[in-house]
Protein backbone atom coordinates (compact mmCIF):
# COMPACT_ATOMS: atom_id res chain seq x y z
CA UNK A 1 0.00 0.00 0.00
CA UNK A 2 1.21 3.55 -0.88
CA UNK A 3 0.74 7.04 0.74
CA UNK A 4 0.21 9.35 -1.88
CA UNK A 5 -0.20 12.72 0.14
CA UNK A 6 2.47 12.60 2.53
CA UNK A 7 4.28 14.94 0.52
CA UNK A 8 2.68 17.43 2.36
CA UNK A 9 4.05 17.36 5.33
CA UNK A 10 5.93 20.72 5.37
CA UNK A 11 2.75 22.69 3.61
CA UNK A 12 1.72 24.13 6.71
CA UNK A 13 -1.57 25.74 7.51
CA UNK A 14 -3.01 24.17 3.76
CA UNK A 15 -6.75 24.51 3.98
CA UNK A 16 -8.73 21.73 3.39
CA UNK A 17 -10.42 22.87 0.60
CA UNK A 18 -6.77 23.21 -0.82
CA UNK A 19 -5.87 19.87 0.16
CA UNK A 20 -8.64 17.85 -1.66
CA UNK A 21 -7.37 19.84 -4.86
CA UNK A 22 -4.19 19.28 -4.59
CA UNK A 23 -4.96 15.56 -3.99
CA UNK A 24 -7.31 15.35 -7.00
CA UNK A 25 -4.81 16.61 -9.42
CA UNK A 26 -1.81 14.16 -7.60
CA UNK A 27 -4.44 11.50 -8.78
CA UNK A 28 -5.09 12.98 -12.48
CA UNK A 29 -2.26 11.16 -14.21
CA UNK A 30 -4.05 8.27 -12.94
CA UNK A 31 -7.32 8.92 -13.93
CA UNK A 32 -6.60 9.73 -17.40
CA UNK A 33 -4.80 6.19 -18.23
CA UNK A 34 -7.71 4.01 -19.06
CA UNK A 35 -11.66 5.87 -18.15
CA UNK A 36 -13.02 2.69 -16.68
CA UNK A 37 -10.21 1.88 -14.05
CA UNK A 38 -11.35 4.84 -12.27
CA UNK A 39 -15.05 5.50 -13.09
CA UNK A 40 -16.60 4.05 -9.86
CA UNK A 41 -14.32 6.05 -7.79
CA UNK A 42 -15.47 9.59 -9.01
CA UNK A 43 -18.83 8.46 -7.52
CA UNK A 44 -18.96 9.10 -4.16
CA UNK A 45 -22.09 8.43 -3.23
CA UNK A 46 -20.54 4.97 -3.48
CA UNK A 47 -17.80 3.91 -1.26
CA UNK A 48 -14.73 5.05 -1.96
CA UNK A 49 -12.36 3.20 -3.88
CA UNK A 50 -8.70 4.09 -4.17
CA UNK A 51 -7.13 0.90 -5.45
CA UNK A 52 -5.78 1.31 -9.33
CA UNK A 53 -4.51 -1.58 -11.67
CA UNK A 54 -4.68 -3.82 -8.59
CA UNK A 55 -2.33 -1.36 -6.69
CA UNK A 56 -4.18 -0.23 -3.30
CA UNK A 57 -3.53 4.04 -3.02
CA UNK A 58 -3.74 5.14 0.48
CA UNK A 59 -3.09 8.24 2.29
CA UNK A 60 -1.25 8.10 6.14
CA UNK A 61 -3.38 10.77 8.46
CA UNK A 62 -0.54 12.72 9.07
CA UNK A 63 -1.44 14.24 6.00
CA UNK A 64 -4.37 16.18 7.65
CA UNK A 65 -2.74 16.79 10.64
CA UNK A 66 -3.34 20.71 9.87
CA UNK A 67 -7.12 20.43 10.11
CA UNK A 68 -8.33 19.81 13.40
CA UNK A 69 -9.90 16.06 13.95
CA UNK A 70 -11.40 13.73 15.93
CA UNK A 71 -11.53 10.28 14.64
CA UNK A 72 -15.36 10.95 13.27
CA UNK A 73 -13.89 13.99 11.25
CA UNK A 74 -10.70 12.36 10.25
CA UNK A 75 -13.24 9.73 8.09
CA UNK A 76 -14.91 12.65 6.48
CA UNK A 77 -12.13 14.18 5.35
CA UNK A 78 -10.70 10.71 3.85
CA UNK A 79 -13.70 9.96 2.47
CA UNK A 80 -13.73 13.39 0.28
CA UNK A 81 -10.22 12.66 -0.63
CA UNK A 82 -12.02 9.67 -2.28
CA UNK A 83 -9.44 6.96 -0.38
CA UNK A 84 -10.55 3.88 1.10
CA UNK A 85 -7.21 2.84 2.98
CA UNK A 86 -5.19 4.50 5.36
CA UNK A 87 -2.37 3.96 7.78
CA UNK A 88 -3.79 5.71 10.52
CA UNK A 89 -1.94 8.23 13.22
CA UNK A 90 -2.30 7.11 16.80
CA UNK A 91 -3.72 10.53 18.61
CA UNK A 92 -7.21 10.45 17.54
CA UNK A 93 -7.99 7.05 17.66
CA UNK A 94 -6.35 6.83 21.35
CA UNK A 95 -8.26 9.95 22.18
CA UNK A 96 -11.14 8.64 21.40
CA UNK A 97 -10.61 5.68 23.39
CA UNK A 98 -9.94 7.92 26.75
CA UNK A 99 -6.35 8.44 26.56
CA UNK A 100 -5.59 10.25 29.70
CA UNK A 101 -4.32 13.95 29.38
CA UNK A 102 -2.07 14.05 32.09
CA UNK A 103 1.38 12.26 30.39
CA UNK A 104 2.37 9.95 33.44
CA UNK A 105 -0.80 7.85 33.42
CA UNK A 106 -0.58 6.92 29.74
CA UNK A 107 1.68 4.28 29.85
CA UNK A 108 -0.69 2.41 32.78
CA UNK A 109 -3.62 3.43 30.76
CA UNK A 110 -1.79 1.79 27.12
CA UNK A 111 -1.55 -1.47 29.85
CA UNK A 112 -4.57 -2.04 30.89
CA UNK A 113 -7.20 -0.34 28.17
CA UNK A 114 -9.89 -2.90 26.56
CA UNK A 115 -9.63 -2.99 22.77
CA UNK A 116 -13.25 -2.39 22.65
CA UNK A 117 -13.30 1.44 21.26
CA UNK A 118 -10.24 0.31 18.88
CA UNK A 119 -13.08 -2.09 17.39
CA UNK A 120 -15.72 0.52 17.14
CA UNK A 121 -12.99 2.30 15.36
CA UNK A 122 -12.28 -0.46 12.55
CA UNK A 123 -16.11 -0.49 12.13
CA UNK A 124 -17.12 2.77 11.87
CA UNK A 125 -14.26 3.48 9.16
CA UNK A 126 -15.10 0.27 7.47
CA UNK A 127 -18.74 0.63 7.09
CA UNK A 128 -18.23 3.40 4.58
CA UNK A 129 -15.45 1.93 2.59
CA UNK A 130 -12.39 2.59 4.47
CA UNK A 131 -9.90 0.24 5.83
CA UNK A 132 -7.05 0.54 8.05
CA UNK A 133 -4.00 -1.19 7.23
CA UNK A 134 -1.27 0.45 9.30
CA UNK A 135 -1.01 1.92 12.73
CA UNK A 136 1.21 4.47 13.74
CA UNK A 137 0.79 4.99 17.38
CA UNK A 138 3.96 6.75 19.77
CA UNK A 139 3.92 3.83 21.90
CA UNK A 140 7.14 1.81 19.94
CA UNK A 141 9.93 3.88 21.19
CA UNK A 142 13.10 2.76 23.24
CA UNK A 143 11.56 4.60 26.02
CA UNK A 144 8.17 2.40 26.05
CA UNK A 145 7.51 -0.57 28.08
CA UNK A 146 7.12 -3.80 26.82
CA UNK A 147 3.59 -3.64 27.67
CA UNK A 148 2.87 -0.06 25.84
CA UNK A 149 4.24 -2.25 22.96
CA UNK A 150 2.38 -5.05 23.09
CA UNK A 151 -0.63 -2.52 23.27
CA UNK A 152 0.26 -1.12 20.06
CA UNK A 153 0.23 -4.25 18.76
CA UNK A 154 -3.37 -5.40 19.92
CA UNK A 155 -4.40 -2.29 19.30
CA UNK A 156 -3.35 -2.36 15.30
CA UNK A 157 -5.09 -5.88 15.09
CA UNK A 158 -8.31 -4.58 16.80
CA UNK A 159 -8.48 -1.71 13.73
CA UNK A 160 -7.95 -4.11 11.29
CA UNK A 161 -4.11 -3.57 10.74
CA UNK A 162 -1.49 -6.18 9.24
CA UNK A 163 1.38 -3.64 10.65
CA UNK A 164 2.02 -1.11 12.84
CA UNK A 165 4.95 1.42 11.71
CA UNK A 166 7.57 3.14 13.36
CA UNK A 167 11.07 5.41 12.73
CA UNK A 168 13.84 2.72 12.47
CA UNK A 169 15.74 2.82 15.17
CA UNK A 170 19.56 3.40 15.52
CA UNK A 171 20.12 0.61 18.31
CA UNK A 172 19.75 -2.83 16.68
CA UNK A 173 18.73 -4.36 20.04
CA UNK A 174 15.05 -1.91 20.27
CA UNK A 175 14.33 -3.59 16.76
CA UNK A 176 15.24 -7.42 18.37
CA UNK A 177 12.84 -6.18 21.28
CA UNK A 178 10.32 -4.92 19.09
CA UNK A 179 10.44 -7.67 16.20
CA UNK A 180 10.16 -10.51 19.36
CA UNK A 181 7.24 -8.71 20.44
CA UNK A 182 5.71 -8.81 16.80
CA UNK A 183 6.50 -12.81 16.44
CA UNK A 184 4.39 -12.89 19.63
CA UNK A 185 1.64 -11.12 18.17
CA UNK A 186 2.04 -12.24 14.64
CA UNK A 187 1.89 -8.41 13.65
CA UNK A 188 4.41 -7.05 11.10
CA UNK A 189 6.12 -3.49 12.69
CA UNK A 190 7.34 -1.79 9.28
CA UNK A 191 10.34 0.70 9.93
CA UNK A 192 10.22 3.95 8.40
CA UNK A 193 13.40 5.92 7.47
CA UNK A 194 14.34 9.41 6.36
CA UNK A 195 17.13 10.88 4.52
CA UNK A 196 19.63 8.22 6.22
CA UNK A 197 18.00 5.17 3.91
CA UNK A 198 20.12 2.97 2.29
CA UNK A 199 20.23 -0.10 0.33
CA UNK A 200 21.56 -1.60 3.75
CA UNK A 201 19.72 0.15 6.01
CA UNK A 202 17.01 -2.40 7.39
CA UNK A 203 19.28 -5.17 6.58
CA UNK A 204 19.97 -5.97 10.74
CA UNK A 205 16.39 -5.14 11.34
CA UNK A 206 15.10 -7.83 8.55
CA UNK A 207 17.24 -10.97 9.84
CA UNK A 208 16.09 -10.23 13.88
CA UNK A 209 12.51 -11.24 13.03
CA UNK A 210 10.72 -12.55 10.03
CA UNK A 211 7.98 -9.62 11.54
CA UNK A 212 10.27 -7.15 10.95
CA UNK A 213 9.84 -5.50 7.94
CA UNK A 214 10.48 -2.10 5.21
CA UNK A 215 7.94 0.97 5.43
CA UNK A 216 9.98 1.64 2.47
CA UNK A 217 9.46 5.94 1.85
CA UNK A 218 10.41 6.63 -1.56
CA UNK A 219 10.93 10.43 -1.21
CA UNK A 220 13.34 10.47 1.38
CA UNK A 221 15.32 7.37 -0.21
CA UNK A 222 15.81 9.63 -3.17
CA UNK A 223 16.86 12.51 -1.30
CA UNK A 224 19.50 11.20 0.53
CA UNK A 225 21.98 11.28 -2.09
CA UNK A 226 24.83 9.68 -2.59
CA UNK A 227 24.22 6.01 -4.42
CA UNK A 228 20.35 6.68 -3.83
CA UNK A 229 19.17 6.33 -7.16
CA UNK A 230 15.69 6.06 -8.78
CA UNK A 231 17.44 2.70 -10.24
CA UNK A 232 18.60 1.71 -7.23
CA UNK A 233 15.39 2.33 -5.37
CA UNK A 234 13.41 0.24 -8.09
CA UNK A 235 15.88 -2.57 -7.43
CA UNK A 236 15.65 -2.07 -3.74
CA UNK A 237 12.24 -2.85 -4.12
CA UNK A 238 12.76 -6.08 -6.45
CA UNK A 239 15.51 -7.19 -3.67
CA UNK A 240 13.12 -6.66 -0.50
CA UNK A 241 9.51 -6.50 -2.24
CA UNK A 242 8.69 -9.78 0.37
CA UNK A 243 9.50 -7.86 3.24
CA UNK A 244 7.72 -4.59 2.24
CA UNK A 245 4.30 -4.17 4.13
CA UNK A 246 3.83 -0.47 2.53
CA UNK A 247 5.40 2.52 0.68
CA UNK A 248 5.49 5.95 1.32
CA UNK A 249 5.65 8.03 -2.11
CA UNK A 250 6.03 11.90 -2.42
CA UNK A 251 6.98 14.18 -5.42
CA UNK A 252 10.89 15.70 -3.76
CA UNK A 253 14.19 17.03 -5.54
CA UNK A 254 16.91 15.32 -5.56
CA UNK A 255 19.52 16.18 -2.75
CA UNK A 256 21.83 17.53 -5.41
CA UNK A 257 18.79 20.02 -5.92
CA UNK A 258 17.47 20.83 -2.37
CA UNK A 259 15.82 17.94 -1.55
CA UNK A 260 12.11 19.74 -1.32
CA UNK A 261 8.84 18.35 -0.59
CA UNK A 262 6.47 19.51 -4.15
CA UNK A 263 3.36 19.17 -5.35
CA UNK A 264 2.48 16.10 -7.79
CA UNK A 265 4.66 16.27 -11.04
CA UNK A 266 6.47 19.24 -9.90
CA UNK A 267 9.63 17.52 -8.77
Amino acid sequence: SCNMYENYKNAGNVSRRSFLLKGSIATMGLFLARPESWANSLDFAKKPNSKFFGVQIGVITYSYRSMPHDVEQLLKYILESGISAIELMGDSVEEYAGKPADKDKVAEWRSTVSMDKFEEVRKMYQKPGVSIYAFKPDALGAKNTDAEIEYALRAGQALGANSVTVELPKDPAQSKRLGMLAAKHKMYIGYHAHTQATDTAWDVALSQSPYNSMNLDCGHYIAGGGSNTKESLLALIQAKHNRITSLHIKDRKTKEHGAANLPWGEG
